[in-house]
Formats: structure tokens, C-alpha cells, sequence
């Protein structure tokens, strides 16, 4: 009782407080209230959830067993399928054995006609034939019926082109670039002409192209007369080797090139010669001239003329006469010096054109001696390895030596003309000259 009293009055002074704490109980308690049911509605929320997920797993696990049901199904068909397809190709292997090696024999034959086809001239005319034979010689399908069928024409039409003279349009390539339409005649696969010009076939470009150099000669001109021909053999030049002869031959120097490899020397040679022989055809052609005058004053010898030797000597001699010289001897001593006075003019040149035929060879032997000392110098230089390095020095030994020769010669058959018949004109005049002492001998005597 004393306690309850007690407590009775010490919470009369808090009675002010106890609204408050009525008011802050109620407050948790409603708190609590609220927070038990959103924890409820999260639990009922989770739950609901959970169960959506379990369901979703179920599902997609049904889901995959049936992909893997039908994986596996797929997989077991492929394996038998690829099981079947096996066995199929062994068969078929089986069966086509022999075709299979059939088909690699031709298509080895048409490798090698391939070959032969792409450097042919008649690829010019015919430039579809690669593309048949490149499917057929790289093809890893098998071959049908149409592809042997094509295959046995071109070998055919090559036979039959090899042997088979015509005409067709073709481009040609000139030695700039530029292409040009042309008539192009052909002459089996050996040669090809246009315009009067040899043709040579590009097989990279399957386009045919004018030589650099024609051959000289004649070749020309017969290239000009079969482009032109219409009926009738006519003469052509044909290269069996396919063009490479001809090219060989475009390759020859010509004269002028020839010439300058002798350099300096052959230079000077050929200047001796034309000297030489300019002074020896004049000299010929002086002589003819005095032969044909003293021909026709032998018919005359009683009228002296003074376009000739002979004449000059009659007129020196009636002159001699003339002025009272009548003793033998003057008038012999009058007719050999008359005689020793033409003799120079009849033996011009002979000395020179002499010289020119000794001095020819010499130059010759020079121009040898110096080429092989540059080619003596570039092995030094460069050794032995490119004879390429060597060729000018050996072209102007061998050159010059040919230039000296050439020049020698000539020179030396004009020398030996020169003097036969410088003699025989002298000859004549020794002969007239004592035939008219004779003369004049028999008329003193007679006197």
C-alpha cells in the first residue's frame, strides 16, 4: 500500500507527460503495423515471383531438352547421311575408276596443246581457243561430251590452219603501241605479213606486232608482192622456226652499224679506200679516153692530133723535122724523150693507189690491235663473266681488220689494171716511136 501510494504520487506531477507517451506508443504501434505489412506484401510479392522463376526455369528447360532432342535427332541424320554420301563416292570411285584416269590424260593433252596453241600464229585469228583449253586442262569437274568434242576441233583446226595460206583483219601492234586494223596474210603458222611488213605474234597480248627491223634484201619486196597477190605461186620467205629466225635476223647489224664498230679506224680505212678508188677509176677512165684516141690516130698517122700521146710524139717529130733536125740520132733522142714526157700522165696514180692498198691493211692490223687491247681492258675490269662487256672491243679488231681487206683488195686488182695498161700505151708509143725511125731510115736511104 505504501508502494502503490508512492507510485501514485510521483506520476501526479506527469500527468501532463502521459498524453505524449500514449501518443508516441500509438505511433509505434502503427509503425509497426505499416512495416508487418509491407513486409507482407513482400513477402507475398517474393513468393509470387519465385514461383514465376521456378516456372520460367521448368520452361526453358523443356525447352532445351526438346532442342536437344532435336539436336540430336539432326545429328543422327547428318551422320547417316554423310554414312550414305561415303558410300556413294566409293561406289562411285569404284565404277569411275578408269574414267578418272581417262580424264586426267586429257586433260594433260590439253595442257600440252594449250602450250602449243598459245604460241601459235593462228591464236592471232583464233583467240577463243585458250579459254576452252584453260577449263579443260585446269578443270576439276569431269569432263563431258561437249568439252571433248571442242578439244578434238581445235586439233583439228590447227592441223588444218599449219597447212593453209589466208587473210583475216587483226590489229596490229606498231613499235609504239598503238594498235592499228590491218589485212594480215598468213602463211600456215610460220609467217604472217602486212603492209609489206613481217609480223611477229605477242602470246601474252595474243596481239601480233611489226618486227623492229625488217629484213633487208629482197624479203621486203616479197612481202609486198604475196600481201598483193591474187592468184598464182608467188615467192615468200617463211621461218619454220616460228618466228624465231626471223628474229635472229632483225637482230643482224646492218652496214652503217657494221661500219661503226670499227670506230676511228675503219673511219680513216674507208676514207683511204674512197680516195684510192676515185684516183684509180679516174685514172682508168683517163686511160680508156687515150686508148681510143690513139686507136683512131693509128688510122691516121699522117695527121697528128694533139688529144692523144701519140699524136703529140708525131707532132713533136714534124716539128723536129720541120725545123731542119735531120740526123737519126736527134730524131730518135726527140722520140724517147716525147716518149719519157707522156709516160707520167699514162703511169698518174699508180704510185698512190699503190700506197693506199699497203697502207689499207696496216690501219686493219691497228684497228685490230686496239680493239683487243679494250677487250683486254674490260676483263680486267670486269672479268669474263659477261661477254657482253667484250663485244665492241672484239667487233672493232675484227671490223677493222675486214674494213683494211676489203679496201686492200680492190685497190690492188685497180693498181695491176693501172699498170697493164699504162704499159700497154706506153708499148705502143715505144713502138710507133721506132717504127717511125725506121721509116725515116729507109727514106734517107732512098734519099
Amino acid at each position: 500500500m505504501k508502494l502503490w501510494m508512492f507510485v501514485a504520487v510521483l506520476a501526479l506531477p506527469a500527468v501532463s507527460h502521459a498524453d505524449a507517451l500514449d501518443d508516441l506508443l500509438e505511433d509505434v504501434r502503427q509503425s509497426q503495423q505499416q512495416s508487418a505489412q509491407i513486409n507482407q506484401a513482400r513477402e507475398a510479392r517474393f513468393l509470387s515471383e519465385r514461383n514465376q522463376q521456378d516456372e520460367l526455369l521448368r520452361q526453358a528447360q523443356r525447352e532445351l531438352a526438346a532442342v536437344k532432342r532435336k539436336v540430336d535427332a539432326q545429328k543422327a541424320d547428318f551422320q547417316k547421311t554423310a554414312k550414305e554420301i561415303a558410300e556413294l563416292k566409293a561406289e562411285i570411285k569404284e565404277q569411275t575408276g578408269e574414267l578418272e584416269q581417262l580424264f586426267g590424260t586429257i586433260r594433260t593433252a590439253a595442257g600440252d596443246t594449250r602450250a602449243i596453241v598459245r604460241d601459235s600464229l593462228t591464236s592471232a585469228q583464233f583467240a577463243d581457243r585458250l579459254d576452252d583449253l584453260n577449263r579443260l586442262a585446269d578443270g576439276d569437274r569431269r569432263i563431258n561430251l561437249g568439252q571433248l568434242e571442242r578439244f578434238w576441233f581445235i586439233l583439228q583446226q590447227e592441223m588444218v590452219e599449219a597447212g593453209r595460206v589466208t587473210t583475216f583483219p587483226a590489229d596490229i601492234v606498231d613499235s609504239d603501241g598503238q594498235a592499228t586494223a590491218a589485212a594480215v596474210s598468213r602463211v600456215g603458222v610460220f609467217t604472217a605479213v602486212a603492209d609489206g611488213q613481217y609480223l611477229d605474234y605477242l602470246p601474252e597480248a595474243q596481239r601480233l606486232q611489226a618486227l623492229a627491223r625488217q629484213p633487208g634484201g629482197g624479203a621486203q619486196a616479197m612481202a609486198e608482192d604475196f600481201a598483193t597477190a591474187e592468184s598464182g605461186p608467188v615467192d615468200m620467205l617463211i621461218d619454220p622456226t616460228r618466228g624465231n629466225l626471223l628474229a635472229l635476223l632483225t637482230e643482224r647489224p646492218s652496214l652503217s652499224e657494221r661500219i661503226n664498230q670499227g670506230s676511228v679506224v675503219g673511219y680513216i680505212i674507208i676514207a683511204l679506200g674512197i680516195i684510192g678508188l676515185l684516183l684509180a677509176l679516174g685514172q682508168a677512165a683517163y686511160l680508156l679516153r687515150v686508148g681510143r684516141r690513139m686507136r683512131q690516130q693509128l688510122g691516121a698517122l699522117d695527121q697528128p692530133r694533139d688529144d692523144n700521146p701519140l699524136g703529140r710524139l708525131l707532132g713533136s717529130l714534124e716539128a723536129a723535122i720541120t725545123a731542119g733536125e735531120r740526123d737519126l740520132e736527134s730524131l730518135e733522142l726527140k722520140l724517147d724523150e716525147g716518149v719519157i714526157r707522156e709516160t707520167p700522165r699514162l703511169e698518174r696514180a699508180q704510185s698512190i693507189v699503190k700506197l693506199l692498198a699497203g697502207v689499207a691493211p696496216l690501219m686493219g692490223l691497228l684497228g685490230t690491235v686496239t680493239g683487243m687491247i679494250a677487250t683486254f681492258q674490260a676483263i680486267t675490269l670486269f672479268g669474263t663473266g659477261d661477254p657482253k662487256l667484250m663485244a665492241n672491243g672484239i667487233s672493232q679488231a675484227l671490223v677493222t681488220t675486214v674494213l683494211g681487206l676489203v679496201v686492200a683488195i680492190p685497190l690492188l686488182f685497180l693498181h695491176s689494171l693501172l699498170v697493164a695498161r699504162s704499159r700497154s700505151l706506153t708499148r705502143v708509143l715505144d713502138e710507133q716511136a721506132a717504127g717511125l725511125i725506121a721509116r725515116r731510115m729507109e727514106s734517107s736511104r732512098r734519099d
